[in-house]
């Protein structure tokens, strides 16, 4: 299989780079292919311009924009590493989707209106870390709600499989042991998915 890893987080120290490196082994062990796009590092422009917006108009996709959807198109998995920042998605990752997932390349909408996913028979799993304990966030409803947003909200609709959702909670508060143990159940989890 193909997999595209959209990694978001700027820090090369972080546990998410750490999370990115076992998924890449992990994956690159059983045979698959692997093509990494580390946002911060390539220094993508989150920000939808209004040149973007002409662009689009004139039927024409700006440089930067048409890679990123060219390594969409030919990927059968896309994985998304990135922190819960603020409940939600960094503003890296929201302005990477702002940009690439677009109209007429990701979606449409029919002549009734109704949306039309454009990536259908592409898979996505997203793996977030979070400051806060996952137990918190499960009581309160926002670990449902961001699967609601980032699984269906934006990946169902643009026609893309969910295989699974993967949170780390407390990860600044947590010790190495802790960490190492959830580097063991990405392991797993990757290894059941494919």
């Amino acid at each position: 299989m193909k997999h595209l890893i959209v990694y978001a987080h700027p820090n090369p120290k972080s546990f998410n780079h750490a999370i990115l490196e076992t998924t890449v082994r992990e994956l690159e062990s059983k045979g698959h292919q692997v093509v990494v796009r580390d946002l911060y590092s390539l220094r993508f422009n989150p920000i939808l311009s209004g040149s973007d917006f002409e662009a689009f108009q004139a039927g024409t996709v700006p440089a930067d924009i048409k890679e990123e959807q060219e390594h969409i198109s030919t990927a059968d998995v896309i994985t998304m590493i990135y922190p819960i920042w603020w409940a939600g998605l960094p503003a890296m990752i929201k302005g990477y989707i702002d940009r690439v997932f677009s109209y007429g390349f990701a979606y449409k909408y029919s002549e009734e209106g109704s949306p039309v996913g454009l990536l259908a028979g592409k898979k996505a799993l997203v793996i977030n870390t979070q400051g806060t304990p996952g137990e918190v966030y499960d009581s309160t409803g926002m670990t449902e709600a961001l699967k609601k947003t980032s699984d269906t909200g934006i990946l169902g609709f643009c026609g893309i499989e969910s295989v699974g959702h993967v949170f780390f909670g407390a990860v600044p508060a947590v010790d190495d042991a802790a960490r190492h143990g959830m580097l063991v159940a990405l392991q797993d989890k990757l290894n059941k998915i494919f």
